[in-house]
């Protein structure tokens, strides 16, 4: 429900939607690269494309839209950004109250040993780790579910010195991934998939047999 969500923000973050009203988070799971972007490609091969991962993630949620003619279907895009250039959604903390995945953050280590450092928090999902990215949000504004139960997610890294690891290989070592697999994972990203977000955006369409 979007008041979960509310509920954990200040004001300028908030869904102008009622607490009740009905949302989904929608991650895509490693076999996306195989399954949805590299189809999209060689079907849109001919045509402008700017950001391959975004608009075929735009093309799919549309899709899902169009399932549902007689509903109203809001879509809010993970890169979607406000005039005050603030996210239109933070997305961590969606897949967090959603139940998709836990969003670990300093306040879960007790014996904090940053000091003044900033430490940006990050999601774990129970099945693929670090290897999933959080896409957007699908809300049904005349849908409204008083009556939904909370799930909390799944709490994956259990001790303080995994959620240290987690978090000082997140920030301090992020391009290895190695936080990624901080737990046992039973899908990750191909080595294909890997190489293709470790290249700089601007090379990726060499990689896709595309000019830019």
């Amino acid at each position: 429900k979007v008041g979960w969500y509310n509920a954990v923000l200040l004001p300028a973050f908030h869904l102008p939607y009622p607490d009740d009203t009905l949302a989904f988070v929608v991650l895509s799971t490693p076999s996306m690269f195989d399954k949805a972007l590299k189809p999209f490609v060689n079907k849109e091969r001919l045509q402008m494309i700017r950001d391959p991962v975004d608009q075929c993630v735009s093309r799919h949620l549309s899709g899902v839209k169009e399932k549902f003619p007689d509903q109203k279907v809001d879509i809010i895009f993970d890169y979607e950004i406000l005039p005050s250039r603030k996210p239109r959604f933070l997305a961590q903390t969606a897949a967090h109250v959603s139940g998709a995945a836990y969003y670990y953050q300093r306040t879960d280590v007790k014996l904090d040993p940053w000091g003044e450092k900033k430490i940006y928090g990050v999601c774990v999902h129970p099945k693929y780790g670090g290897w999933f990215a959080i896409r957007g949000l699908l809300l049904f504004p005349d849908i409204q579910v008083p009556f939904l139960k909370q799930s909390p997610p799944v709490d994956c890294v259990r001790t303080e010195e995994k959620r240290i690891e987690l978090l000082e290989q997140f920030n301090f070592h992020w391009k290895d991934g190695r936080y990624r697999d901080i737990i046992e994972v039973k899908e990750a990203y191909s080595e294909e998939q890997k190489v293709y977000f470790a290249t700089p955006p601007a090379e990726r369409f060499k990689l896709l047999g595309l000019t830019q």
